[in-house]
Order: C-alpha cells, then sequence, then structure tokens
C-alpha cells in the first residue's frame, strides 16, 4: 500500500509511540512464526521416533531393541527405555536404601514418570510465547488505535477541518494498528491449538511406551528373581545330597 492512506503512511506520520507499537508488533509477529516452525519441526521428528517403537518390541532381547531406537540424545523414547533399565537394575542391585522399602513396580514407576513430566517439560517450552502473543496482540493494536485516532482528532481540531477527506485518511491509518493486531494474533493462536493437539500425540504415544516398559522391566525382574531362587534352591539341594 504505497497510498497517503497506507502502512508506509501511518510509520511517516506516526510518532514515537506509534512507532514503537508497530515495532512490537512486528517482533511479536517474528517471535510466533519462529516457535511454530521450530516446535512443528520437532513434533514431526517426534512422531517419526514414535513409529520406530514398533520394531523395538519385535526384537530377540532388549540389547536388540534398544538398538532400533535412534541413538540421538532428544530421542525421548530411547531414554525412556534406558532409564527405565537402570532403575530396574538399580533397585535390584543397590545395597539396603531408603527406596528398597518401595517394590520394583513403584520405583520403575516413579523413575519413568519423572522422565515424562523432564520431556513433557522440554516439550511444551514455546508455548507460552504463542499463548502470550495471542492474547496480547489485539489489544496492543488496539492501544495504537486508540493513539493514532487521538492524534487525528488533535491535528483535526487544530485545523478546524472536519470534513470526510480529512478525517478519513488519519482514521483508516490508525484503524490499521488493529488490523497488525489481529495478524499477529490469529496466527498465535492457531499454532497453539495445533501445536497443544501434536503435543499430545506425542505424550500419548510416549506414555503407551512406557506401560509397556513398566510391564516388561516388572515382569522380567520378578522372572529374574524365581529363576534366581530356583537355582538357589537347587544348589543347597545337591550340597545335602
Amino acid at each position: 500500500m504505497q497510498s497517503q492512506f497506507g502502512i508506509a503512511n501511518v510509520w511517516i506520520q506516526g510518532d514515537f509511540v506509534t512507532r514503537a507499537t508497530a515495532v512490537l508488533l512486528l517482533a511479536m509477529s517474528l517471535a510466533t512464526w519462529i516457535v511454530i516452525a521450530i516446535k512443528a519441526l520437532d513434533i514431526v521428528k517426534f512422531k517419526r521416533l514414535a513409529r520406530e517403537t514398533r520394531d523395538f518390541w519385535h526384537s530377540e532381547d532388549f540389547a536388540a531393541g534398544l538398538s532400533k531406537l535412534d541413538a540421538s540424545p532428544a530421542n525421548p523414547f530411547r531414554h525412556l527405555a534406558i532409564e527405565g533399565r537402570e532403575a530396574t537394575a538399580h533397585h535390584r542391585n543397590s545395597q539396603a536404601q531408603l527406596h528398597d522399602h518401595l517394590d520394583v513396580s513403584d520405583w520403575v514407576t516413579r523413575s519413568l514418570r519423572n522422565c515424562i513430566d523432564e520431556f513433557t517439560a522440554r516439550l511444551q517450552s514455546g508455548l507460552a510465547i504463542l499463548a502470550s502473543v495471542g492474547s496480547t496482540a489485539p489489544f496492543i493494536g488496539l492501544f495504537g488505535t486508540v493513539w493514532g485516532i487521538y492524534h487525528a482528532l488533535v491535528a483535526i481540531g487544530s485545523s478546524g477541518q472536519s470534513t470526510i477527506d480529512k478525517v478519513a485518511g488519519p482514521i483508516g491509518e490508525a484503524l490499521i494498528m488493529t488490523a497488525l493486531g489481529l495478524a499477529v494474533a490469529i496466527p498465535a493462536v492457531l499454532g497453539y491449538n495445533a501445536l497443544v493437539r501434536g503435543n499430545k500425540h506425542i505424550l500419548s504415544s510416549l506414555n503407551s511406551f512406557a506401560h509397556d516398559l513398566h510391564a516388561y522391566f516388572v515382569t522380567g525382574a520378578r522372572v529374574r528373581a524365581m529363576a534366581d531362587d530356583t537355582g538357589a534352591s537347587k544348589v543347597v539341594a545337591m550340597k545335602k545330597g
């Protein structure tokens, strides 16, 4: 819009407050699109990593299954599997400690839940920016509109001319700030809702994988314990014989 009623004219005719409001809206818009792009790429990556867990349970043993998961440090599914394995081994092999009062099921559940909570906090980082932009950008644009109308009325009062050609330009330029506020807020709200839905899908897959891991580690620990007890009884029987 290169006319005297366009955005460029708002910048040229505006004072410090008007320009600061426009710069703030621009910064909020850039932050919105950067967060949306980064978090969207993360969701796509995590969905791909979630599909790898299908091959995990078709492996011969835990080590083989672990090798089928992406070894990147950002893989929450691999980190969850390792955390569950270490928690189970720590509970079974540690000396007398306070956590011995918990059975292996509660201990593994606690370890897996802590791992999921840490990933959830990392997954939801940045969403507060979108929520803040979506809720405040319209009001910032409205502030720019009110400020522009105020200066337009002051200019009209000073000149003493209130014809439509004198009013339409300043008022139209002021209303552009409202449009800019909505243009910033709408993508932020839509992006926030889309990212929340994507995060719920990832967390659902992660919780399902954690539930399967819990069943595997708890059942495996009990089976190994029973095998150890049976083996010990056989050794005792052989010595007595």
